[in-house]
């Protein structure tokens, strides 16, 4: 038996990218996947539930801003509206918006703290409520190693995803008495488009300060993400797992 059959997963900002690998991932362990997109982006999201369902998996679409409260309680109902229930959450939505501090327009700070962190707490709150009820549930917060150890050019990025590794820990100790887990990871340098479009000699210099000399994969991410979101985590939580080929550790 797959490790999360029988379990509805749904993972924010999941049309593209690693949201999209988490919710392959998660769906290809026997999850039941709500692939939520920003309005907008719902072709690439029904690409996803596509390549799920035609894997033999089960999944939805779902249409929602995690900036706008309301918007989040809404997805969260429609989720069990569609599966009858709310096993894990992936907090995965995020964005970003570079800029030395000294120059970064009160626009570009609040939109990465928005959805980087407000989010993140908007999609807590309204799917800990149900966990709490149902007393079980797992939360994995996808955070990065820059709110480790912060980053030149991204103040916003750095202090929404420190924000997030302190939500986690907050949430952790608050629902844990109701039998619901949160956890967080923080991937380092994975894979991606924005990645490939790199200069090759800014890639050699970052593949310098990690241990293993690489980088990391979206899979990476995916199945780490899939572990935390699993029975065989039972025991972990309130824990920031960093996924970065050994850049971070002390």
């Amino acid at each position: 038996m797959s490790r999360l059959s029988n379990k509805v997963a749904l993972v924010t900002g999941a049309s593209s990218g690693i949201g999209a690998r988490i919710a392959l991932q998660l769906a290809g362990e026997g999850a039941a996947v709500a692939v939520n997109y920003y309005p907008g982006m719902e072709a690439d999201a029904e690409g996803v539930v596509a390549d799920i369902e035609s894997a033999g998996g089960i999944a939805a679409a779902f249409p929602a801003d995690v900036t706008v409260s309301e918007r989040c309680e809404a997805l969260v109902a429609a989720v069990l509206e569609k599966f009858g229930a709310l096993d894990v959450l992936v907090n995965n939505a995020g964005i970003t918006r570079d800029g030395l501090i000294v120059r970064m327009s009160d626009a570009d700070w609040q939109a990465v703290i928005s959805t980087n962190l407000t989010g993140v707490f908007f999609c807590t709150r309204a799917a800990g409520k149900v966990m709490m009820k149902a007393r079980t549930g797992a939360i994995v917060n996808v955070a990065s190693v820059i709110g480790l150890v912060g980053n030149a050019g991204q103040a916003n990025y750095a202090a929404a995803k420190a924000g997030v590794i302190g939500l986690t820990k907050s949430t952790a100790r608050e629902l844990a008495s109701r039998g619901v887990r949160a956890n967080a990871v923080a991937p380092g340098f994975i894979e991606t488009a924005m990645t490939a479009k790199l200069p090759e000699n800014v890639r050699e210099a970052a593949k310098q300060t990690i241990s293993m000399r690489t980088f990391g994969t979206p899979d990476d991410v995916a199945m780490a993400v899939a572990f935390l979101a699993s029975d065989e985590a039972g025991y972990i939580t309130g824990q920031t797992l960093a996924i970065d080929g050994g850049m971070t550790f002390t």
